[in-house]
């Protein structure tokens, strides 16, 4: 059986990469097929991978900024060629499920989300500091990108959704039902030292604006709370801007550094609303309590009040009310790790498996049905009408 992986873009790293890792660890011998690639920006085990990228990759200067080709990836994705292929499996939260494949294809999409920016631009672009001109005209752009999202899905054969509240999206927007596999941790990779404890809150993000990482600043600083903020994006000058003498910005950090800061926390903050968000349960692996805005994804992998709390409006008032009374010793870390454990890699690479043997055994059996010869009643082919007409 030939597999191909498909995914949006390579040029960040985050919880979709991770998972397409782990769907590369269940078939290694897959090609990737992706819109653009930087290896410098993703974890190196990518560069051990067959990637293969569309003609955006020779765009100038696409990999370090992509936003402004928008208008782009709808035709870099159709133009991969996935001909010969019994499998592809899509990654996507914008447009590696718009690929086009033959009939004979089985397309499954682990959909991490409807494309966010498109289904809910106002709340998206609030925050964006974007100019005059691209204000007026990509409302535009989003309405053309909301049909296209819409009739691509029509591409998929079979949607998996990473939460339930995903799964909600793709029936709204797409009219289409999903199971629901969270994505994996690696609870391995984290270290686990439940009776060592630092005195900071911690963020570990990538800075822009929808993350929200502004509220968690603002609280802190009110609060006059240790605050340390890994991670880098276009939004760290506003943040820096806002933040007091307790919050300290420690950049884009190596694996080991930041596992250490996970074990060491207080509590890892989470102050946005996503679709899942995998950096809670990487906290959580580490035995740490996760203080979350009670929307979204958190609500899947957070449970309030054993291994977290939640904040429910999305607030400095309503988060620093939740920070000043917030006691870690009240968690026990042995629970929460226990919790991560449940969302741990194997478990994930099993159910994908599952479902996936699942769906080309009904597509084997589909076409065994098709391929029998029609059984002959009176001399006629079944369901061949006489001279009438009638049945």
């Amino acid at each position: 059986m030939r597999v191909a992986l498909v995914h949006d873009y390579l040029n960040q790293m985050g919880g979709a990469e991770r998972v397409v890792l782990a769907l590369h660890e269940l078939f290694p011998d897959a090609p990737l097929y992706t819109s653009i690639y930087d290896p410098k920006r993703v974890d190196p085990a990518f560069r051990r991978m067959d990637i293969r990228t569309s003609f955006m990759q020779k765009l100038p200067l696409v990999t370090s900024h992509h936003q402004p080709y928008l208008p782009f990836y709808p035709y870099a994705m159709e133009s991969l060629d996935l001909r010969g292929y019994d499998l592809v499996l899509s990654s996507s939260s914008a447009f590696a499920k718009g690929v086009i494949t033959r009939p004979e294809t089985l397309h499954i999409c682990y959909c991490h989300t409807p494309m966010r920016w498109c289904w809910n631009y106002e709340e998206y672009v609030e925050r964006e500091q974007l100019g005059r001109l691209a204000r007026s005209l990509l409302p535009f752009l989003i309405s053309k990108l909301r049909l296209w999202d819409q009739v691509t899905a029509a591409r998929v054969d079979h949607f998996i959704a990473n939460s339930p509240v995903v799964a909600e999206r793709i029936r709204k927007y797409y009219r289409r039902e999903a199971v629901v596999i969270p994505p994996p941790v690696d609870a391995s990779r984290f270290k686990f030292e439940p009776q060592a404890r630092g005195d900071y809150f911690l963020i570990v993000s990538r800075l822009v604006p929808y993350k929200r990482i502004d509220l968690a600043i603002e609280a802190c600083n009110a609060l006059r709370l240790p605050l340390v903020i890994i991670g880098k994006g276009r939004d760290l000058p506003r943040l820096q801007r806002l933040a007091g003498p307790t919050i300290r910005f420690a950049g884009q950090l190596s694996d080991a550094e930041v596992l250490d800061y996970f074990a060491h926390c207080r509590a890892l903050i989470f102050p946005g609303e996503e679709d899942f968000g995998i950096t809670p349960l990487e906290a959580q692996a580490s035995g740490r309590p996760v203080i979350a805005y009670g929307a979204g994804g958190a609500l899947a992998s957070v449970i309030g009040g054993v291994t977290g709390v939640f904040f429910h409006e999305q607030t400095v008032e309503s988060l620093a009310a939740v920070l000043a009374t917030f006691d870690e010793r009240a968690f026990d870390p042995y629970r929460i790790r226990e919790h991560a454990l449940e969302f741990d890699k194997p478990r994930f690479q099993r159910r994908m498996l599952q479902f996936i043997e699942a769906k080309l055994a009904e597509r084997q059996s589909h076409e065994q049905t098709l391929a029998l010869p029609s059984v002959a009643v009176k001399g006629k082919p079944r369901g061949e009408a006489g001279a009438s007409g009638a049945p």
